[in-house]
């Protein structure tokens, strides 16, 4: 049970002179004396009755709700070494270009590797390649160059040719249904590649062309037309 501070004593009862400041305050200060307050237990001396100067400490809250926000910091990305950092950044910029390649290729029925093939198709027209000549000419590897030939061919865009002298070499040539489809497709080829890369100048495209060259170079096989 909490005890209450001793109150002010009333007005000054009539004919009681009145004390001065300096005796009334020790008075007013004076501690109550209840048995089981604590207040009553012993405290300090000044001379006459024990004396209580209450304490009051004011506590201040931090004002938050009105503090703007800090924008939370991106966590950093780690890397194992400088060269993983580069290759995780070619991957990332391959997918984000590539997303836009699809989005072409997909109105036609096509994947780039399908419309590689029937460029490198065109530059040899009218002749006609092997099959494995094609396989190592694409820009990426073809796991199944059979496979893909097959498709293109059933759509009529390439037509196979096999030799008289040995019917197991096997040439693949565009078909003027091919070549009529490359022609739809050259300008709005030529705008995605603005779009992916029309940001940079004329210069920054040398330099990353030639970065990329010494990249990939000591893996090139001998010969190939990339190195």
């Amino acid at each position: 049970m909490f005890c209450k501070p001793p109150h002010s004593t009333g007005p000054q009862a009539p004919g009681k002179p009145r004390a001065n400041a300096d005796q009334e305050a020790p008075r007013l200060l004076q501690r109550p004396s209840r048995a089981g307050c604590p207040w009553d237990e012993p405290s300090w001396k000044l001379g006459g009755p024990t004396l209580v100067y209450p304490i009051f400490v004011a506590t201040t809250k931090l004002a938050t709700m009105n503090t703007p926000s800090h924008t939370p910091r991106r966590p950093s990305r780690r890397f194992d070494s400088p060269q993983q950092e580069v290759y995780l950044n070619l991957w990332r910029t391959y997918d984000r270009l590539r997303m836009i390649e699809d989005a072409l290729f997909q109105k036609y029925d096509l994947t780039a590797q399908q419309y590689n093939a029937l460029r490198l198709l065109r530059a040899e027209h009218p002749g006609a390649l092997p099959t494995l000549i094609l396989a190592r000419k694409l820009v990426s590897h073809a796991p199944d160059i059979t496979r893909l030939v097959d498709r293109l061919e059933a759509r009529g865009l390439v037509a196979r040719q096999r030799l008289p002298d040995n019917r197991r070499v096997v040439r693949v040539g565009i078909t003027e249904a091919g070549l009529a489809l490359l022609r739809e497709l050259d300008p709005q080829v030529r705008a995605c590649h603005m779009q992916q890369l029309g940001h940079l100048t004329s210069g920054q495209l040398q330099d990353l062309i030639e970065l990329l060259r010494l990249a990939r170079e000591p893996h090139e096989a001998p010969g190939s037309a990339w190195r």
